[in-house]
């Protein structure tokens, strides 16, 4: 596992990866959960902009680089085991690429429990 330099000790793990919870400041909720590598995490401390490392493209992207959908991190916490990083954040639009406020807008059994709050389609071309 690869360090990346701050006060506090973040460990990747062996895909030079970390966790990361991206939650609404203001209210507490989750909105997504992705990965950042020491240079994504680097970007998100230096612009206040969230930044993630995608593992299916294989590159770093800001989030609402191509939606407008940004977060502007207010706070980056690191848990006990410098294992996971809670990004707190104000979010502009929806943080899911579906159009819903958070990506955890479905319950186990298929109800969605989430407000959709932009059409993806008219986003994405």
């Amino acid at each position: 596992m690869s360090r990346t330099e701050s006060a506090v000790d973040v460990a990747f793990g062996d895909d030079g990866l970390v966790t990361v919870v991206a939650q609404d400041a203001a209210s507490g909720q989750v909105l997504m959960v992705a990965h950042a590598s020491p240079e994504a995490v680097e970007r998100t401390h230096e612009t206040a902009l969230a930044h993630y490392y995608s593992r299916s493209r294989d590159e770093l992207w800001q989030k609402g680089e191509s939606s407008g959908h940004v977060q502007h991190v207010e706070e980056i916490r690191v848990d006990c085991d410098g294992d996971a990083l809670l990004y707190r954040v104000s979010q502009e639009g929806g943080a899911c690429h579906t159009g819903h406020e958070s990506c955890f807008y479905r319950t186990l059994d298929g109800d969605i429990v989430g407000e959709r709050v932009f059409d993806p389609d008219a986003v994405y071309d």
